[in-house]
């Protein structure tokens, strides 16, 4: 049986999940209206605003930039390797041994 109190509590988060969602909508609207309609414009400009993405205007920050990525692509490699050989040669029985006796 629910009680008055729930029933309060559940319209109000139900108005406050309300408000946030429309909200979010009206900002997702105005900084489309803002980027030229252009989700991507939008996206990048966000990127560019938090700090994730950075200009890059000189050859050695794209080098920077590079070597950066190419390290994280062979640690990467370096664990995912053996992890990947030991799958390859995992044998379900032992391997047979033949004797064979060579001439004297």
């Amino acid at each position: 049986m629910e009680t008055r109190g729930s029933r309060a509590v559940e319209k109000l988060l139900i108005g406050a999940g309300g408000f946030f969602f429309l909200w979010a909508a009206v900002m997702l609207v105005g900084g489309l209206r803002q980027a030229n309609w252009q989700v991507t414009e939008l996206a990048r400009q966000y990127l560019a605003a938090t700090g994730m993405i950075q200009p890059i205007h000189t050859l050695v920050d794209f080098y920077t930039h590079i070597k950066g990525i190419e390290y994280i692509i062979c640690v990467a490699f370096f664990v995912a390797f053996p992890v990947f050989f030991r799958f390859v040669e995992k044998r379900k029985t032992p391997p047979v041994r033949s004797i064979v006796r060579l001439p004297k």
